[in-house]
């Protein structure tokens, strides 16, 4: 297939959540890979106002499909994926159900549960004082994280009942908050491309973090990926079937991320679900696909592929923005 056979492609970045600059980087990098091989490809950064407008938009310019590379509250958790429903265009990754899914991670969490598969206790808490009481039943030390956010903006590793108030408040500036179980010892990360997992990553931070933190994550330069990770085998396989299923249960599909640790005594624990990944020089993503051969414009290209597949949802016909009083479909844009 040529750079054409994909039609005009609109690459969304940007958006209104904390990850703003982190989504903008993925996106520039998306666009940049897609134009690089001749595929007409327009790069938008996207605010409220013109989510709002976007079906409009989608049929003015006359694309065909759509890169998500939005991330966190907005773009990650099926608000979009909604506007794009109704305006009837492929777009890449988790549908709306799966996408608001995999951002709530107490809902992710219990499905787990259900299934059987090994998460860390948690506590939603709505203040400090019910913060320590959690952390008092799960044991210290403990993570302090919104329930819904990513790139573990606002999450605190907290080993003393005196960091628990900052670390609340600063969790909860991004939303509903919760108290989990700390796992102790290795960082694990197992990229999901169609239906293959790719290589997992161990991470290494350095002692200046107390685990991989957004500092970590977008900034030191010191933090070490390894692949191969280091697992056996027959290891590796588990982790790469739990992620499966856990990806597989939430109802996600296209390709994402899941995160895991794994402790002392080799249980693997899974932590969140990532629907639409970053896609940065830093990113997870790449590198496993690079682990394989697959070079960032092929990553890039392979997911944009999937669209092409994707059956259309047909639903009845409005202008989007004609809903609710001229709002968008959901009302949280």
């Amino acid at each position: 297939m040529n750079g054409q056979g994909f039609g005009r492609v609109m690459v969304l970045m940007g958006g209104w959540s904390a990850e703003r600059e982190i989504s903008l980087a993925s996106g520039r990098a998306v666009h940049e890979a897609l134009v690089g091989q001749g595929i007409d490809a327009i790069a938008v950064d996207l605010d409220r106002a013109g989510a709002r407008q976007l079906g409009q938009r989608l049929a003015t310019e006359g694309i065909e499909r759509v890169f998500i590379a939005l991330h966190g509250r907005g773009g990650e958790d099926g608000q979009i994926q909604a506007l794009l429903d109704l305006a009837d265009v492929p777009y890449t990754g988790s549908g709306m159900a799966a996408s608001a899914v995999g951002m709530d991670k107490v809902l992710c969490k219990r499905i787990w549960q259900g299934a059987g598969l090994a998460t860390p206790d948690f506590v939603v808490v709505e203040d400090p004082a019910a913060a320590h009481a959690a952390a008092e039943r799960l044991g210290w030390p403990v993570i302090i994280k919104p329930v819904a956010d990513g790139s573990s903006i606002g999450v605190s590793k907290v080993d003393h009942r005196e960091d628990v108030a900052t670390a609340f408040h600063d969790a909860a500036a991004h939303g509903e908050v919760m108290v989990e179980q700390f796992i102790a010892g290795g960082e694990y990360t197992v990229s999901i491309l169609a239906e293959r997992t790719l290589p997992a990553i161990r991470i290494d931070t350095s002692a200046e973090h107390a685990f991989y933190d957004y500092q970590a994550k977008y900034e030191a330069e010191d933090t070490g990926y390894r692949i191969p990770c280091g697992l056996s085998a027959d290891e590796e396989a588990q982790m790469a079937e739990t992620a499966e299923a856990a990806f597989r249960l939430v109802g996600a599909s296209g390709w994402g991320r899941v995160d895991f640790m794994r402790d002392a005594s080799g249980r693997h624990w899974l932590i969140e679900i990532n629907t639409v990944p970053g896609m940065t020089s830093h990113s997870l993503v790449p590198m496993a696909a690079q682990a394989v051969g697959m070079d960032f414009p092929g990553l890039c290209r392979a997911i944009l592929a999937q669209t092409l597949n994707r059956p259309t949802r047909k639903p009845t016909r409005k202008p989007v923005g004609e809903h609710r009083g001229g709002e968008a479909a959901n009302g949280a844009l």
